[in-house]
Formats: C-alpha cells, structure tokens, sequence
C-alpha cells in the first residue's frame, strides 16, 4: 500500500498494542499477538530491544503473517532495516534512534511514528514529515526507559492542538485510566502490559477498545 492508504487504515484504528515478550508474562510474543488481533486490534508494534538483528527479523516475519492475515498494521520499533526486509506497515523511532527525515528518504511508502515527549519535539517531527507523533509518557511506566517524568493527561492539551498529523500516547495507561486520555482526544492510546501481561489478553484489550470507542 502507499503511505496515503496506511494512512487511511491507521486512522481506522483504535487501542495500539506495543508487544515485548520480556512483558508477556512467561508467554510467547506470538501468543499474545493471536490473542490481541481475535480482540479486534488492527495496530501492533513489535518493540524488541534485546534481539539480535537476525532474531528481530525472523520474529518479524512472523508477526507479518499473522497481522496480513488479520487485516492489522504491523510497526516495528527502531529498526526500518528490519521492517522493509519483513515488509512491515511501518516504523516507530524515538529521539535517539535515525531521524525521521532520513527514514523519510529511505521509505518514503512507510508510516513513521516518532516518540515526542515535548511541543517541540512533536513539532520537529511533524516538520521533518512522520506520518504520527506518540506523546508520552503519560503516566508513570517500567515498560521503557525515557528521558522524562511522566507528563500527565494535561500534556495532551498542550501538544495535540498544535499538529496536524495523527498522534498516539502512551505510558503507564490502563483500564482505570484510560478515560483521561480518551476525554482528551485519544484516539489511538498505546499500551503494553495493560494487554500483554493480563491473564486474559483478548478480554483486556476488548474492554480498553470499548472505552475508546464509547
């Protein structure tokens, strides 16, 4: 697909889920992504920092199959090599990964996210032409390492007026705060353990899309 039809798919989309099986609770990457799609979602990162270039792609490969076949966007963290040899949707960077501008001319079909944790970083992202800028964190989270404290809901207001591309946020959202997100415009909140490490993955993540969607 091109970027203006990936686009279109992505805004279709509701709750993001960011899997790493380091928080899958004892269970397989893959497990919880079958789980997650029988759900309904249909936008999933695969976020893997400890695997080698070799592993990573072969993981990949497999999280494609099962989300072609689910109708899902696939987005792989960090690594655009990894995600155009497994013909991923798209990519997600952060601040210290290849800019977004770069990524740009590289694959110019690819939806790219880029981690913003101020205005100016979402507004430098959006300049250098990501296709989604994700505000976090939002709440406190052991799920990743950031560079700040967490934002809070409020960051929402204060960020997202000011862009004109989607916008993801995550950090540290669940089922009992999720709200404070979604009232604020959320329409693509990001989780990770809030699914990934429930005892019932499917039931977590119908019930967060049901508190999007309402």
């Amino acid at each position: 697909m091109h970027h203006d039809d990936l686009l279109a798919a992505f805004a279709a989309t509701d709750l993001y889920v960011v899997i790493t099986e380091a928080f899958c609770a004892g269970r397989p990457a893959l497990d919880i992504l079958a789980r997650a799609l029988d759900a309904g979602v249909r936008l999933v990162q695969m976020r893997e920092k400890d695997l080698d270039g070799r592993e990573l792609y072969l993981r990949a490969v497999e999280f494609r199959k099962m989300t072609a076949a689910a109708g899902a966007l696939f987005i792989v963290d960090d690594r655009v090599d990894v995600a155009l040899a497994a013909g991923a949707d798209g990519v997600h960077l952060g601040q210290s990964d290849l800019p977004v501008d770069a990524v740009r001319e590289i694959a110019p079909q690819l939806i790219i996210g880029a981690s913003s944790h101020s205005l100016e970083e979402a507004l430098a992202a959006q300049a250098a032409g990501a296709s989604y800028v994700n505000i976090g964190p939002i709440f406190p989270t052991n799920t990743k390492a950031t560079s700040c404290g967490p934002l809070g809901p409020q960051a929402l207001e204060a960020i997202a007026p000011h862009l004109s591309i989607p916008w993801t946020t995550m950090g540290g959202i669940t089922i009992h705060n999720i709200d404070q997100v979604v009232s604020r415009g959320a329409k693509h909140p990001a989780v990770v353990t809030a699914v990934t490490a429930a005892s019932d993955p499917a039931a977590a993540a119908r019930a967060l899309r049901e508190k999007i969607r309402q």
